[in-house]
């Protein structure tokens, strides 16, 4: 299973920017999917994550300001960034919970990462 990332840049305050993530490879169920955020020095932490059934879960600290969806028949998870913070910046990584065959548990995956960058 390969998490395919795209959307980061740097952009100022105030701006937006629109996270996507693909998955692909040998895929019978996708139950979860979302974003989490790590800073230099820090956990990676939760921004947002999305379960096939709809539902949401944010960060408090995005609430608001970002939106996730899915498309469950693209395996994609999108995240609508608006309002951006510099708090906001650090390396967004992409995340699914994957069963991959009939009678295999769910594992999870990762994405490479991209960069967010907001200015002040």
């Amino acid at each position: 299973v390969q998490l395919q990332a795209s959307g980061g840049g740097l952009v100022q305050a105030g701006g937006s920017l629109r996270l996507s993530c693909a998955a692909s490879g040998s895929i019978l169920r996708i139950n979860t999917m979302g974003w989490y955020r790590q800073t230099p020095g820090s956990q990676r932490d939760l921004v947002a994550i999305i379960t096939s059934g709809g539902t949401i879960n944010y960060s408090n600290s995005v609430k608001g300001r970002f939106t996730i969806s899915m498309d469950n028949a693209k395996n994609t998870v999108h995240l609508q960034m608006n309002s951006l913070k510099p708090e906001d910046t650090g390396v967004y990584y992409c995340y699914a919970v994957v069963q991959v065959n009939y009678g295999l548990d769910y594992r999870a995956y990762w994405g490479q990462g991209t960069q967010v960058t907001v200015s002040s």
